[in-house]
């Protein structure tokens, strides 16, 4: 009998009836995960109904229970809170903002928007028109008229301009339309009348008229005689031998015109 061969033999026996040690069972574990998602699945479910069925549960609204906004715009506010009280809803929020067409006090803007869908009982915001805005016509007379006209315009106006012949200096406002101090909604426009200053003609030539000629001549032209001096001549006395302005020069209304006449010899 051989020793060796014996305990190989020994050896061999007593690893094939030894169990394995450390061998997962991945089927095991699989079907306790799978048992633990539906534990939480349904947990999670569950618990989504309670709450809302029983804890906390939703408002119920039928579709037909829902209320269309109407159209307020253009109405007053008693008007639309009657309309909107026909309808079982109620005015919400109101606001106002400035408005160069509607009147004041009339619906501008709402909000849900007309036609829109709101649940019984809600509420409409709206915006009401505090009316356009207004300012008063400064006093803008005397001033340059494109001073006059940037001061305007900074104040909202539209201006236009017109022209006339008048005794204050060229260039300045004589007047305004509306009158200074009017309030006007805006936008609005103002009329400004501008100074041409007086109107000019040419100086008429006035030698070789006698004294009392001149005189009537330069009084129908509206001109007046200033000083006038008297100088010996050879031709026949009386007759206007000199004049300032001079013949064709320009000169307007009231101004005064110098003679000189001849004293004949």
């Amino acid at each position: 009998m051989r020793l060796g061969g014996s305990l190989r033999r020994n050896r061999a026996s007593g690893q094939a009836s030894s169990p394995k040690v450390g061998t997962p069972d991945w089927k095991a574990r699989g079907r306790v995960l799978l048992l633990a998602g539906t534990l939480v699945v349904t947990g999670s479910s569950v618990g989504y109904l309670y709450a809302t069925q029983i804890a906390f549960p939703l408002p119920e609204h039928h579709t037909e229970d829902y209320r269309e906004v109407p159209d307020l715009r253009g109405r007053t506010l008693a008007e639309a809170e009657t309309l909107l009280t026909e309808m079982g809803l109620q005015v919400g929020a109101v606001d106002s903002i400035r408005h160069p067409e509607r009147p004041e006090g009339s619906v501008v803007g709402q909000s849900p928007f007309p036609g829109h869908l709101a649940v019984p009982a809600g509420s409409v915001e709206l915006t009401l028109s505090s009316g356009p805005e207004r300012r008063s016509v400064p006093d803008v007379t005397s001033m340059r008229a494109d001073r006059a006209m940037a001061v305007l315009q900074a104040s909202g106006f539209d201006v236009n301009v017109d022209s006339v012949e008048a005794e204050i200096p060229p260039g300045r406002v004589i007047a305004t339309s509306p009158s200074v101090g009017e309030e006007l909604s805006l936008p609005a426009r103002v009329r400004l009348t501008v100074s041409l200053g007086l109107p000019t003609f040419p100086m008429p030539g006035l030698v070789g008229l006698e004294e009392e000629e001149a005189r009537a001549l330069l009084d129908s032209l509206g001109l007046v005689v200033g000083e006038v001096g008297r100088r010996l001549t050879f031709n026949r006395g009386g007759e206007v031998i000199e004049q300032l302005p001079l013949p064709d020069s320009l000169v307007t209304p009231g101004a005064q015109v110098q003679i000189v006449i001849g004293r004949g010899l």
